[in-house]
């Protein structure tokens, strides 16, 4: 099933300018590049930008307690899924409730990331967990064995609260560490940044701002490369014009890294709606506020992983149709590439934020062909996109493309001319639906290794997500 959401659409009418000339330090390595923003794109004409929503399974992937009392009992939002490098399995951990303010990490494997082996295991807990599933995997080569998992979640320490660490040989038995990045509110979430080689931690914070008067939650960011000393965290997304209503965050989380750009989730939330139209505090079974509450993700992203863009369109949006299971609140926790797929696992929510915890949040499962978060949309009118000139370092090109008609490219010298071998009829046209199509032109790509070079593609009845370039170890 596919959600239909609102669709960011951009024409982008006429040629804008272009840099003629590459950087010397830039080359175009193994990406992807993603069209998520104008990054990639000099110049372009006839074209819209359009959000592409994953499709999502209908039913959840880990329920929350049943009224026999049975089920995976989830109360949480936010959990973690890895894929053993070794084994191939998939490995959740999640939270289960010991209150509504104190939880314990829940454990299962798959062999899918979709079917779980039950039942779950309640995992011993390392200090009082408060909040929080962010499991991160160092690998089987960590120079310290005993150390290669890290956990990190919102506790307290010595009065102080915060986002704490606690570590594994095996993510099933944990000891806690001495770090602790203090914060004002219980939402974390811990990642690894592998371009530059940190750690990578959202936090939320209580903060007013100048387009509100009251506090709202505002996600932060903060880095480190020992889990130990942190950076003062600094905000990254707050509301934004064109945002009506009590917009606020439930942190951000799930960044990947796609080539040289991180993309993570962001959840938003808004207080100040009811997910069914007309339901009173009666209804809702809780005072107005607590079943007061509506949530979905969009979509953030950053190039030098310091600071961060996104959209106010959802990326995942609820389920339309009333008294499903995640009718109120989709909040994407986890992103994980699978093949040639991206699994975005979150938490949904059958009513408001506050209602029947214990029960009503469960995690659910979309799924979308990798990479494909942001197309550039060429209708029956010819369309064209030029991306900036770099140093050719690669020896192939690959497209994720959908195309009804036939898409060419060109390589462009540092003047804007075609290079002799590689113009339009010199490019075999692409058409279907892959995430990888091989370009290919009369010219040999090698005989331009060290040069500059701009892409240039035209296209129409065409959704373009990103291009990739093969270095010469990957043919």
């Amino acid at each position: 099933m596919k959600r239909l959401v609102s669709l960011c659409s951009v024409l982008l009418g006429a040629f804008l300018p272009s840099a003629a000339f590459a950087n010397p330090e830039d080359a175009w390595k193994s990406g992807p590049y993603l069209f998520l923003d104008n990054a990639w794109i000099a110049a372009s004409i006839n074209l819209e930008r359009r959000i592409t929503p994953p499709d999502v399974l209908p039913d959840p992937i880990v329920t929350g307690r049943k009224e026999d009392g049975s089920g995976d009992n989830c109360f949480q939002p936010y959990l973690t899924v890895l894929r053993d490098p070794e084994s191939g399995r998939f490995r959740m951990w999640y939270g289960v409730p010991e209150s509504s303010n104190q939880s314990h990490l829940a454990y299962m494997e798959s062999e899918d990331g979709i079917h779980w082996v039950r039942p779950h295991r309640v995992l011993e807990d390392p200090a009082r967990i408060q909040f929080g599933c962010a499991v991160v995997d160092r690998g089987p080569k960590h120079p310290n064995p005993a150390e290669r998992f890290a956990y990190g979640f919102y506790g307290d320490k010595d009065g102080a609260g915060g986002l704490r660490i606690a570590v594994s040989p095996d993510g099933l038995a944990w000891r806690m560490t001495e770090g602790l990045l203090r914060h004002s509110h219980d939402i974390t979430w811990l990642g690894w940044d592998p371009i530059r080689s940190r750690f990578l931690a959202f936090v939320s914070m209580m903060k007013e701002g100048p387009g509100w008067s009251e506090s709202r939650r505002i996600p932060h960011q903060s880095v480190s490369r020992d889990l130990m000393d942190w950076r003062e965290p600094w905000k990254v997304v707050e509301p934004e014009q064109g945002e009506e209503g009590e917009v606020q965050f439930y942190c951000m989380a799930g960044a990947i890294a796609r080539g040289e750009t991180l993309v993570a989730l962001v959840k938003v939330l808004r207080d100040d709606l009811n997910a069914e139209t007309g339901a009173s505090a009666k209804d809702m079974g809780d005072d107005s506020r607590k079943a007061a509450g509506v949530g979905y993700t969009v979509l953030a992203w950053s190039h030098d992983g310091e600071s961060w863009s996104r959209d106010i369109e959802p990326f995942l949006d609820r389920d339309p149709r009333p008294s499903e299971w995640d009718r109120a609140m989709v909040w994407g926790d986890c992103q994980l590439p699978v093949g040639d797929e991206i699994f975005i696992y979150y938490g949904g929510y059958k009513r408001g934020h506050k209602v029947n915890r214990f029960v009503e949040r469960q995690i659910g499962l979309a799924r979308m062909m990798r990479d494909r978060y942001v197309a550039r949309r060429a209708d029956r009118e010819q369309a064209t996109l030029r991306t900036p000139a770099r140093i050719l370092q690669a020896s192939g090109l690959t497209l994720n493309s959908r195309s009804y008609s036939p898409l060419r490219v060109r390589l462009l010298d540092a003047e804007g001319l075609p290079y002799p071998g590689f113009g339009w009829d010199d490019c075999e046209s692409i058409v279907g639906d892959s995430v990888a199509h091989r370009v290919v032109w009369r010219g040999d790509l090698a005989s331009l290794a060290g040069k500059s070079v701009a892409l240039e593609f035209a296209l129409t009845n065409t959704d373009l997500w990103a291009f990739d370039w093969i270095e010469s170890n990957e043919l």
